[in-house]
């Protein structure tokens, strides 16, 4: 369904309610996701930007009054939030968004979580027990969580439920002739070997059939330290990567310096929108990853 058809959908549904639906999200490609479905009926707001790390944010005053006036909040999930969205719903005390309730939906759930482990010994570093939360970098993962925020904004607010519905088709129309270009694009990738900064690219990469073949973190979540960058180097002196991978709020040190060592191309990936200058939605999100991708892998 293109936009013009959309628009004039739109158009013909009666308008029987003026109320919008309060979208309060944890990271910035759902907020974006409601937008595409909700449109003038969604006022929508991220917690989080893409040059932040969602593992850690303060529960700020400003954010448990967006909490509080929220119908809908809606994010990764899988822990990813938990050092700071519990606090934030506590103190909020709006009843009507807490986990379980219809106002509260984790994205995450939604799809295959990839490595799940019952291993939650801490010692171990930032791992996620209930399988790897960063699920929004396979655009496979958007439209399932699309499905459902459609569905769920259409039963918090039944009067413009014909408008959400609308909403929902024509996002998930664009979005498959973007996977279909997208994947046509990418094919030279398959087989490509990174190293990534913090396994935050595993359904990328499952997506695109790259393989990730070490990380520069030697413990998720600590900064790299020199010792494991030092054996890095020894291990991919004579080359066996196509690149390193790191998202815009990690420190770029570790990567350039391994980079500059071992002659393999260092790039920034946007996360999620707003992460380059060029992602600005959740279409240019995927088509800079994949143009970044492709430019680093040619020219290798």
């Amino acid at each position: 369904m293109t936009k013009t058809v959309y628009l004039l959908l739109l158009a013909l549904i009666p308008v029987t309610a003026t109320a919008e639906l309060d979208v309060f999200a944890c990271e910035p490609e759902w907020a974006a996701l409601a937008g595409e479905i909700g449109g003038p009926r969604a006022r929508t707001f991220s917690a989080t930007t893409a040059l932040q790390d969602p593992h850690y944010i303060q529960a700020r005053p400003s954010l448990i009054a967006k909490v509080r006036r929220a119908d809908l909040v809606i994010c990764s999930g899988a822990q990813l939030e938990i050092g700071w969205l519990p606090a934030l719903l506590q103190k909020a005390n709006n009843r009507k968004v807490l986990p379980g309730s219809r106002g509260y939906l984790e994205a995450s759930s939604y799809v295959v979580r990839l490595a799940a482990t019952g291993n939650v010994d801490r010692a171990q570093g930032d791992i996620h027990p209930e399988g790897n939360p960063h699920i929004q970098t396979n655009p496979h993962n958007i439209a399932a969580v699309a499905r459902a925020l459609g569905e769920r904004m259409q039963s918090l607010d039944p009067d413009n439920a014909a408008s959400y519905e609308a909403g929902l088709a024509d996002f998930l129309g664009r979005w498959q002739d973007a996977i279909e270009d997208w994947e046509a694009r990418a094919e030279t990738l398959r087989g490509a070997k990174a190293i990534t900064h913090h396994k935050s690219w595993v359904y990328l990469e499952r997506w695109l059939g790259i393989e990730e073949v070490a990380n520069l973190e030697a413990v998720p979540g600590l900064p790299p330290t020199a010792t494991h960058l030092s054996r890095l180097t020894k291990q991919f002196a004579g080359g066996g990567a196509d690149f390193i991978i790191r998202s815009p709020y990690q420190d770029a040190r570790p990567s350039e310096w391994l980079s500059e060592k071992v002659g393999i191309a260092a790039i920034v990936l946007p996360l999620t929108v707003g992460g380059t200058e060029q992602a600005q939605d959740l279409f240019s999100l995927f088509d800079d990853i994949i143009e970044r991708l492709l430019k680093a892998h040619l020219h290798e």
